[in-house]
Formats: C-alpha cells, sequence, structure tokens
C-alpha cells in the first residue's frame, strides 16, 4: 500500500528568517494523522536566510540526520565538533545521553535549503556521537546508502535498524529496491518527478510504504530523493 503526503499538505510555518516544512507534527504544527511513521519523528525542509539560524540548544535519545540541498550550514556542537557543510554534505548526530549543538546558515548572502530528519534511536542514553560524509559526486542513476544500523559498506551507523538510501536519477533513469518482508519504506523527494510503482511524486512529495515489496522508482525529470527503509 503506498499512501502519498503531497508538498502542500505539509506544515508551513514562516518566521522570516526560517521558512519551513513539517511533514510530521512539530512545535506549533500537529496534526494527529501526521505524527511520524514507524522510526521516523522529524522530516522538516528548511530555508534559512543569510547568517540566521538555530542558537544553541539541547537534544537526547534521537538520531539527528541533516542534508544540506543548497548553500552551506555552519554547526557547532558540546562534543567539539565545527564544521561547514556543503550542499550534499550528510551529517549525523547520534544525540544519546544529551548533546547541543547549533546550526547556522554560513552566508552572508544566500539562503540555505536543507532537510532535517529525526529518528527513534532503539535504546536511550546511548554515548554521543558524530559524524558526515559528502554525497555531492555521488554517482547518477543508482541508489547510494547513507546511514545503515551497522555502517555498512561506508555507511554512517545510526542506532536504529534503518537504512537510508540517496537516490539520484537523471531523466529516464530507474532504480529498484526489494523490502524484506513485514518492512516498511518512505520515500521523500527533494528534486525532480519520480514515479513510485505507478504514483506520480514530484519535489517536496512523500509516499508512505507498507505491505508493498518490490519498489521502482523512475525519473520523469532528473530526481534527487530519500528512501527510508525501515522495521
Amino acid at each position: 500500500m503506498i499512501t502519498l503526503r503531497k508538498s502542500n499538505e505539509r506544515g508551513h510555518a514562516n518566521h522570516g528568517w526560517l521558512d519551513a516544512r513539517h511533514t510530521f507534527s512539530f512545535a506549533d504544527y500537529y496534526d494527529p494523522e501526521h505524527t511520524g511513521f514507524r522510526a521516523l519523528r522529524v522530516i522538516n525542509e528548511d530555508r534559512v536566510a543569510p547568517k540566521m539560524g538555530f542558537g544553541t540548544h539541547p537534544h537526547r535519545d534521537m538520531e539527528i540526520i541533516t542534508y544540506v540541498i543548497e548553500g552551506a550550514l555552519q554547526h557547532r556542537d558540546s562534543m567539539g565538533h565545527s564544521a561547514i557543510m556543503q550542499a550534499g554534505d550528510v551529517q549525523r548526530i547520534s544525540a544519546g545521553s544529551g548533546i547541543q549543538h547549533s546550526e547556522v546558515n554560513a552566508s552572508a548572502s544566500e539562503p540555505v535549503h536543507l532537510l532535517q530528519i529525526w529518528l527513534y534511536p532503539d535504546h536511550k542514553n546511548a554515548t554521543p556521537a558524530y559524524a558526515e560524509k559528502s554525497f555531492a559526486q555521488a554517482e547518477t542513476g543508482r541508489l547510494h546508502l547513507v546511514a545503515s544500523k551497522a555502517g555498512r559498506d561506508g555507511s554512517l551507523s545510526i542506532n536504529q535498524d534503518t537504512d537510508l538510501w540517496l537516490g539520484k536519477l537523471g531523466a529516464g533513469d530507474f532504480a529498484k529496491h526489494q523490502l524484506a518482508a513485514s518492512r516498511h519504506a518512505w520515500l521523500q523527494v527533494i528534486t525532480g518527478d519520480l514515479d513510485l510503482n505507478g504514483e506520480t511524486l514530484h519535489a517536496g512529495d512523500a509516499a508512505q510504504i507498507s505491505d508493498e515489496t518490490g519498489l521502482r522508482l523512475a525519473a520523469k525529470s532528473p530526481a534527487d530523493f530519500l528512501l527510508f527503509d525501515l522495521n
């Protein structure tokens, strides 16, 4: 079963310095029909004005994944990490027993466009951890494993039985993904137009997938997307 979550149906908050789209209930946006899916708790698509951002704030017991779509994002945290993430970079923070961090647009003139994702961990009070990896030069025409429970095949490790794939397809390209029995999936389109088993999705659209085995993803125009394979 495939259930679409259209881009224009998401929660929306415009704070001037921040324009945010909320796939699931977040902050002042609450929709009892969309409070998360499986281990997924948050998918926020944020556009942050130049030199603005999120001041130092705490997290705990959450796996936080940030994907920069356009622009540059400056990160600092209480573990001593400092980085400027560019388009195509993925960052993973396992907040575990507790961290503090800040995220600020590193540019004085251009906005930064990003996805921020939260997943519940499979256990609490884990040792906080940080990692990042660039997919800016990732090959077009296939799926790339971004994160996994065991950090297999060079992916970022997370404290959850979830495989996160980044798809980069040119117009006319397609990719296939097999879901194991009892597994579920969430597809989040970043850019372009995509066909998922006969369903058409555009930038910002998503699909909740259960009781399906074979997924066929075909790009009608150049498309980037995230595919979560969930327990």
